[in-house]
């Protein structure tokens, strides 16, 4: 029965270890009331000192064109109706005569490029800072972490090609970026992560994936430790040119979304998936100006973005 008893004792120890996870990833630094998590890092000077990287005035959009066709996480799906009288020639207003176009865009916002609000994933029904489910999701709206509630995020911007670490591009669905590869990628680029900066991976994967009419179900990206690794250092958002931004398959299978976990739940690192990194890359860019107002739509979960690159 020995084998039984040691048996007993790693269960009871791995139980040990989950409970103290559970425990242990929240109140936040930022202290128990905050609700905007990572965003606390940004600041005037912050962005003053981003500024400075304008030197050509080149923009880069880092938001794809989001339509009824772009590969989304099922359900998700887009439309658009565009509103007026027939095919919108009828009789014009006034001696000016005047005429123009509504629309509706019936869309689930978690399609295209996005960024992932601090509400949207959790750990067993509670989200950043521990808060519960019950404190803040309704069927019309977040009352709490609304990504209208997020504030203008102009910082700065680093860019860091995955594919040069990878040594293939499109870097192969599954490689996990963790501290080694994450570090090999930093000196690569010639630059020091601070606090209040916005980290993009290129990986290579949207373009290897353009003409696809269906989302790929595997794809490279962050791992577990290399979340934490760039979370610890502060920064404010992680975005790839992936549509989940960590590596799938996942590295624990037993562990979905543990990415995901680590960044929105336990850190308050927002992310921003499906970012158009491909022209930055070509361009040889490491950092740049990063701007990004995210849209006031009240209550939202994600919101879809088109960021801003400016060199």
């Amino acid at each position: 029965m020995k084998w039984f008893g040691a048996l007993t004792v790693a269960a009871l120890c791995a139980c040990s270890a989950h409970a103290q996870e559970a425990e242990s990833w929240h109140p936040s630094k930022y202290g128990p009331d905050d609700r905007l998590g990572a965003l606390n890092n940004l600041s005037p000077e912050k962005t003053a000192s981003a500024a400075k990287l304008i030197t050509t005035g080149k923009s880069y959009s880092l938001g794809m064109v989001t339509g009824r066709d772009t590969p989304a996480y099922g359900p998700r799906e887009y439309d658009v109706t565009v509103l007026q009288l027939s095919d919108g020639s009828g009789t014009p207003l006034g001696a000016n005569k005047a005429t123009g176009n509504d629309d509706i865009v019936d869309t689930w916002v978690g399609i295209g490029s996005q960024i992932d609000g601090l509400g949207h994933m959790g750990i067993d029904h509670e989200y950043y800072n521990g808060v519960p489910v019950a404190d803040f999701v309704t069927p019309s709206g977040l009352t709490q972490f609304g990504t209208h509630t997020l504030p203008p995020i102009a910082t700065r911007g680093i860019l860091l090609d995955m594919t040069a670490v990878a040594g293939a591009d499109p870097v192969p669905d599954g490689t996990a970026f963790n501290k080694a590869e994450l570090d090999e990628a930093i000196k690569n680029a010639g630059v020091t992560i601070e606090a209040g900066d916005v980290v993009l991976l290129h990986t290579g994967y949207m373009e290897a994936n353009r003409e696809s009419g269906t989302l790929k179900q595997t794809e490279p990206g962050l791992g577990v430790e290399g979340a934490q690794y760039l979370a610890d250092k502060g920064v404010v958002a992680i975005g790839a040119d992936t549509w989940a931004v960590e590596a799938i398959p996942f590295e624990d299978e037993t562990r979905p979304f543990d990415v995901h976990l680590t960044l929105l739940a336990k850190n308050g690192v927002y992310t921003l998936e499906n970012m158009v990194t491909s022209e930055l890359a070509e361009d040889g860019v490491t950092e740049f100006f990063f701007s990004l107002g995210v849209p006031r739509l009240e209550g939202t979960v994600q919101a879809i973005i088109n960021p801003v690159a400016i060199r």
